[in-house]
C-alpha cells in the first residue's frame, strides 16, 4: 500500500535538502531569514515550524538571489513581494516590477474567464504598465472603466487600462468608452440570467458547472460582439 506523502516538512528536512545546493546553509540561517519575514512558515500546535513546498522554493530563491547576484535582503524582500502580487521582479536593481499576463495578443478565451485573479498592482505601477497618465485613470475610474480593489489594481483594471491607452491614441477620449461599459454590464446581466438558477441547485459540481457556462458564454459573447462590429464595418464601406 502507498503511503501518501506528508504535506509539510519540518526544519531539519528543509535544511537537508538545501543542502545539496547550499553547502553553508544552517537552522540559524533559516530561523534568521523567518524573522525578517522573508519566509512564514506554519507552526504546530506544540511551536514547530511546519514548511511546504512552496515555503521550500521561496528559500531557495532567496539564497540564489544572495548567492548569484549579490542582492541585499531588503531588494530581495521586493522581489519576493514582487512574485506574491503575479509581477515578475525587476531585471536590475531599482528597476520595475512588470506584469505577467496570461493574454496573447489580446485575444480572451474562455480559459482566460475562469480562475484567480492574483495579480495585485499598485497605482503608480498600473500606470506604467498601461502606459497611461494619472488625469487618464482618473477619469476612467470616474466612468467605472476601472475599479480599484482594497489597495490594489487587478489584472482585469490592467487589461482595460492597456486598452483605453491604445485607443486613445486615435483620439478617442474615455468619456466616449462609456457605451462600452454600458454594453458589457448588459451581457453581464445575461450571463447571470443562465448561471444564476445553476447555482441555486443542489449538488458538488452545481458550482463547477455555472462557472463552466460562464466562461463558455463569456467567450461566446466576445465572439458575438467582434463579428457584429466587423459586419457593421463591412456594411458602411
Amino acid at each position: 500500500m502507498n503511503v501518501p506523502a506528508r504535506a509539510y516538512l519540518s526544519i531539519g528536512e528543509v535544511l537537508s535538502r538545501l543542502r545539496t545546493e547550499f553547502s553553508d546553509i544552517t537552522i540559524s540561517k533559516i530561523r534568521f531569514l523567518e524573522s525578517e519575514g522573508l519566509i512564514e512558515p506554519q507552526r504546530t500546535p506544540s511551536g514547530y515550524r511546519k514548511f511546504t513546498t512552496s515555503d521550500l522554493d521561496r528559500l531557495r530563491f532567496v539564497l540564489l538571489s544572495q548567492r548569484d547576484q549579490y542582492l541585499p535582503l531588503k531588494v530581495i524582500k521586493e522581489n519576493l513581494d514582487a512574485m506574491d502580487r503575479g509581477l515578475a521582479p525587476a531585471k536590475v536593481v531599482g528597476g520595475v516590477a512588470s506584469p505577467r499576463l496570461a493574454s496573447k495578443d489580446g485575444a480572451l478565451t474562455a480559459d482566460q474567464f475562469g480562475g484567480d485573479n492574483d495579480l495585485r498592482l499598485t497605482r503608480n505601477e498600473l500606470l506604467s504598465a498601461a502606459n497611461l497618465s494619472d488625469d487618464q485613470l482618473t477619469e476612467i475610474e470616474s466612468y467605472g472603466l476601472v475599479a480599484i480593489r482594497g489597495r490594489h489594481y487587478d489584472s482585469d483594471a490592467l487589461a482595460v487600462a492597456k486598452a483605453v491607452a491604445e485607443i486613445s491614441a486615435f483620439g478617442i477620449g474615455a468619456r466616449h468608452l462609456r457605451a462600452f461599459k454600458t454594453a458589457a454590464d448588459r451581457e453581464i446581466g445575461l450571463v447571470e440570467q443562465v448561471t444564476t438558477p445553476l447555482l441555486r441547485q443542489k449538488g458538488a459540481d452545481a458550482k463547477a458547472r455555472a462557472e463552466e457556462v460562464e466562461r463558455e458564454l463569456a467567450s461566446l459573447s466576445i465572439r458575438l460582439h467582434a463579428s457584429l462590429v466587423r459586419a457593421g464595418l463591412h456594411r458602411a464601406k
